[in-house]
């Protein structure tokens, strides 16, 4: 017997394409993802395009914030293309577990910028060494330039006179912390999911 996941939206089963309504070719891929926020604020989930069309026909979420010159258009109506939705309904949302601790999550937690110069980061540091007994851990782990990884080395910050400007720790459990972290951010959601996953 098969269990499935609880569905966040609230939405039931998608219903395949929006009824009547298609995107203008070109202009709005209906897999483009959408963020959606509880109905209080919160986010939620991401969603595909398509699916929020139809959250948005059948009255269960609204638009927050458009892609600018995107829209999808049937016959009789025009619908812009959203970026962030809101549920209409609060739902409630289970505990989520800690968020696992990937290097792609590391340098989207640091914003791909280097902790040590700023420059752009290509790979991940252990502050504490893994030779000197530093764990594999949001807490103990930042991005980081080739170059600055290589010049530390094995060694450990106050050996080398270096510091870091913010303390690394793990992203919040909270919706805004994993979704950061399991999707490319799109620059309108950056309010709505503020520092959640710093």
């Amino acid at each position: 017997m098969q269990h499935r996941q609880p569905d966040p939206t609230g939405a039931g089963p998608d219903p395949g394409e929006a009824p009547g309504i298609a995107p203008n070719p070109g202009v709005v891929p209906t897999g483009s993802r959408v963020l959606l926020l509880n109905a209080t604020f919160e986010p939620l989930a991401v969603v595909t395009a398509k699916r929020a069309v139809v959250l948005m026909l059948t009255g269960k979420a609204e638009c927050v914030d458009v892609l600018l010159d995107s829209a999808f258009h049937s016959e009789n109506l025009t619908l812009p293309a959203p970026a962030v939705m809101r549920l209409s309904r609060y739902v409630r949302v289970p505990y989520r577990r800690a968020v696992p601790m990937t290097r792609a999550g590391v340098l989207r937690r640091d914003g791909r910028r280097c902790a040590y110069c700023a420059k752009r980061a290509d790979t991940i540091d252990h502050v504490v060494p893994r030779s000197r007994g530093g764990a594999h851990s949001w807490d103990n782990c930042v991005a980081a330039c080739k170059a600055c990884n290589s010049r530390k080395a094995d060694r450990l910050l106050e050996e080398i006179g270096w510091k870091l400007d913010a303390v690394p720790r793990p992203p919040d459990r909270a919706a805004g912390g994993i979704l950061v972290l399991a999707v490319e951010p799109h620059p309108a959601w950056e309010p709505w999911l503020g520092v959640a996953a710093a």
